[in-house]
């Protein structure tokens, strides 16, 4: 199986032709949504998920952390948005900042108990720690709302200096998500292909020999695990936004599988954009599959099965291989 490290890194410039797609994807979505058979509200799903699943793969991908609880995060986020908007005051900033702090207060103290431990003890932990939010959220009724969750969550006006957006307009709520997802992809492409990229896929390929030679590999663990909290949280307080509430599932350990099942079958292990494919393969099937059958879920979970049988590398290793030919004696 080919990794992250067996495809030539791309430094200097972001704009590369994936990056210019990925960007023409977002800037036109609403242009073509539409007269395919898709609804407009589905932008702004693809787009939040797409955010999640690229803060998530920096942990999952590149530095191979296997975080199966990471949808905590997410309802940190959510809820850290929607207690800010009524506890607080109705302010989109201040609810994205809260969603943010609060992510990353709760990756960086999760993080520091976790980046000690490696590969199935540090995937269980993070799995227990993840129980263990989605069960206070289901039981601090008077903070969280408990099952019901909270309800009823402005979605604030956009203000910058004198200019003001109502969000509230579904058209130009997903022009801010998708204004937010572009220039985070575009830093954390950025991130990935500069030196701390290359240090996370050597603590990935060999801790202990990236610790001989220097690193300080437990810093770096438990750096991009709160990096990819923050991001998740964020994901998080544009999910409560476009829903207009947060709720406990949104932490369960379902919507963190999910999350994992995207990027593998989108090839997040070998390339920067497999969650980017992944999401939308998920989406796809969501709703076109969705349409034909209420057994949708089966046939994608059979794909899923298939992909990791027979192509681990996903649909990103996959575009890679036809575009390279297999070195001899290669399968």
């Amino acid at each position: 199986m080919i990794t992250l490290s067996d495809i030539p890194r791309r430094g200097g410039s972001p704009f590369t032709w994936p990056m210019g797609l990925f960007l023409a994807g977002l800037a036109t979505a609403p242009l073509w949504l539409a007269p395919i058979g898709l609804y407009q509200y589905l932008g702004v799903e693809i787009a939040i998920w797409i955010l999640f699943a690229l803060g998530f793969n920096l942990l999952f991908g590149y530095i191979g952390l296997h975080s199966f609880g990471h949808g905590a995060y997410l309802g940190i986020g959510a809820y850290a948005f929607g207690l800010f908007q009524q506890q607080v005051d109705v302010s989109l900033w201040g609810g994205l900042g809260a969603a943010v702090l609060a992510a990353t207060l709760a990756g960086a103290l999760v993080g520091a108990c976790l980046s000690h431990r490696r590969g199935i003890y540090f995937a269980l932990m993070s799995i227990g720690f993840g129980q263990l939010f989605w069960f206070s959220a289901i039981k601090l009724r008077g903070i969280t709302g408990g099952e019901d969750g909270l309800l009823g969550i402005p979605r604030p006006d956009l203000v910058i200096g004198g200019w003001r957006v109502d969000l509230d307009d579904n058209a130009a709520f997903y022009w801010f998500v998708a204004a937010i997802a572009g220039l985070v992809t575009l830093i954390l492409w950025r991130l990935a292909n500069a030196p701390f990229g290359r240090v996370l896929q050597a603590i990935r390929q060999n801790e202990t020999r990236a610790r001989f030679v220097g690193y300080d590999v437990w810093r770096y663990k438990w750096a991009t695990f709160t990096l990819s909290a923050a991001i998740a949280g964020l994901a998080g307080g544009l999910f409560a936004m476009a829903q207009q509430s947060a709720y406990p599932d949104v932490m369960s350990l379902h919507q963190s599988g999910l999350i994992v099942m995207m990027v593998l079958v989108g090839g997040g292990l070998v390339s920067f954009w497999g969650p980017v494919l992944g999401v939308l393969l998920y989406f796809i099937a969501r709703d076109v599959l969705g349409g034909l059958t209420e057994t949708w879920l089966l046939w994608y979970g059979l794909m899923f099965v298939v992909m990791v049988m027979l192509r681990p590398e996903g649909l990103a290793g996959l575009l890679w291989r036809r575009r390279r030919p297999a070195p001899l004696g290669e399968a």
